[in-house]
């Protein structure tokens, strides 16, 4: 059974900085197709980016020119580089990772991590 953990959220002021990860365990890592959502206090959850095994990438509006993911196929973990934070972006921010057929763009993953906050005020 596949494990997600995230980490390195936080609280930042507006302009600022962070970086999330995700370390993924109990599945071949480089298969995947990974991605990050996130969901703000009584709202559902919302796609942010999505990263194939081949390196592809896929980006909201929203975050574009932004948010950079990545992710290292020897260290099994996902990043998501968050620069230029908006208060918009405060969110419990989750890890998901899905095998094929991918069903992320419709908002559905077969794995999901537990959330790591993000809080970012003006």
């Amino acid at each position: 059974q596949p494990r997600l953990l995230e980490s390195g959220g936080g609280s930042v002021q507006t302009g600022g900085a962070l970086k999330l990860s995700c370390a993924v365990s109990g599945v071949r890592f480089s298969s995947l197709i990974l991605g990050w959502f996130r969901q703000a206090p009584g709202k559902t959850r919302e796609r942010v980016s999505f990263i194939g095994d081949d390196m592809s990438t896929l980006y909201i509006d929203s975050v574009k020119g932004r948010f950079t993911i990545s992710r290292d196929n020897r260290k099994n973990t996902l990043y998501l580089q968050m620069n230029s934070l908006e208060p918009e972006d405060t969110a419990t921010y989750f890890c998901v990772a899905d095998q094929y057929p991918s069903k992320l763009w419709d908002g559905n993953a077969d794995y999901w991590g537990q959330g790591t906050q993000v809080t970012v005020s003006s």
